[in-house]
């Protein structure tokens, strides 16, 4: 996810005219899906309003229109508008709300991890069976080395992905088209999560979950908002874009102070991901912004805080489907089959889990992004749930970054072992 795909040269480079065009986007999804008029009315019963703001940059990248590896924004939405978001959303966490989430959400997350740890193991074994050169290879070629790197990024995060990418060293070529796979294939799981956020209430009917406790954190949400809701002043506006930005400005001077000063004096460290300016930079954002919800800061909530912070998470949404290149499919469909039957093989064990212990949909599909998609991308499916819900993306993600390069290590084994 936190890797670019390849493209060719778009016919617009300008990131001003690309920034205006996915505005544009967004403020047409949001005015259309407002709209009462009957045909937008069903259409948006159908198709979720957050996975257009996800797919339709993807397309404009897909057709040569725009493209995520000749623009700059992937990396200024992460970099500014996803902590400042975090920051937001934070601010009026009940964390005493959350921690009731902790049994299922971590369970699922887990779930998850072994979903990824199992899913390539499996999926090699399966295309062995009729298509044994797609796995096969020997020495840097070998496919299960770069299909290692997939591990970690799933696992993890971006950290975790250059980890085993050190570790097992698959010929470079190779490790470009596992790129590939990997952000093709986590995007369009991305899009299937998205689509059943919006039909979260039938799946959780279908499935018998209880989902008491993520609905109980949503009203007390809702109810803590109606109290001190206002019509925000100039004022108001000033201050949450002065505190989302501003403690993101102080998350980045510490994160650029810590990952360096690791790297240097605890190198040994990188395996938990804590070389990481990035990974930082979201642990600080979100421990700032939960220390600001003891304080007066809370009340900003009233004043549209989350809105604000909404907004920052939809551009970046919009941001993260420009780096996808639908076509790249047809370009070495191999291992995007190798691709597919992985990410099945985690969807397969989280809907089995989940039924069990009877886990609303929330459960699976945080626990999966937290995993497959990482602090980048967990919060934006958390939050199509519920804003309120975001914190919980983005802990269970952190957790993704402590995990990753371990269980990414297992399960590299456990496919050179199978690998024909």
């Amino acid at each position: 996810m936190e890797q670019q795909a390849a493209a060719q040269v778009p016919y617009i480079t300008n990131d001003a005219v690309v920034l205006g065009i996915l505005v544009i986007i967004l403020a047409l999804i949001f005015k259309t899906s407002a709209s009462e008029r009957p045909f937008f009315r069903k259409f948006y019963a159908v198709v979720p309003s957050l996975l257009l703001c996800y797919l339709i940059p993807s397309l404009l990248n897909s057709f040569g229109i725009i493209s995520g590896e000749y623009s700059g924004l992937y990396q200024m939405a992460s970099r500014y508008l996803l902590p400042a978001s975090l920051v937001l959303f934070t601010i009026s966490l009940d964390l005493k709300e959350i921690w009731k989430l902790r049994h299922k959400a971590g369970l699922m997350f887990i779930t998850g991890s072994i979903g990824i740890m199992l899913g390539g193991p499996v999926a090699i074994l399966i295309v062995s069976s009729f298509a044994p050169d797609i796995v096969g290879g020997q020495g840097p070629e070998a496919v299960w080395r770069g299909l290692s790197t997939i591990a970690g990024s799933w696992i993890g995060g971006g950290a975790n992905q250059l980890a085993m990418y050190e570790v097992f060293q698959p010929d470079p070529n190779l490790f470009s088209a596992v790129i590939a796979v990997d952000v093709i294939v986590a995007n369009i799981w991305m899009a299937v999560l998205l689509y059943g956020a919006g039909k979260s209430e039938r799946i959780d009917r279908y499935f018998k979950a209880d989902n008491t406790a993520v609905n109980d954190l949503k009203n007390k949400v809702e109810k803590y908002r109606l109290s001190i809701m206002r019509i925000p002043s100039l004022t108001d506006t000033v201050l949450i874009v002065g505190i989302g930005l501003g403690v993101t400005g102080a998350a980045h001077f510490f994160a650029d102070l810590i990952a360096p000063w690791i790297s240097t004096y605890a190198p040994y460290l990188e395996q938990f991901s804590l070389t990481s300016a990035f990974f930082w930079l979201v642990v600080l954002a979100t421990a700032f912004g939960i220390l600001l919800s003891f304080t007066q800061a809370r009340q900003l909530e009233g004043a549209g805080a989350s809105r604000i912070g909404s907004l920052f998470l939809y551009i970046m949404v919009a941001t993260i489907g420009m780096q996808m290149d639908v076509t790249a499919v047809f370009s070495n469909p191999g291992l995007f089959l190798v691709g597919f039957i992985w990410i099945c093989v985690h969807m397969l064990l989280l809907i089995i889990v989940g039924r069990l212990i009877k886990a609303p949909f929330f459960f699976l599909a945080v626990g999966s992004q937290a995993n497959v998609g990482g602090a980048a991308s967990a919060p934006i499916v958390a939050a199509a749930f519920h804003p309120a819900l975001a914190p919980v993306g983005v802990l269970l993600a952190i957790f993704g970054y402590a995990i990753g390069t371990y269980a990414a290590y297992i399960s590299a084994l456990m496919m050179q072992a199978v690998a024909p």
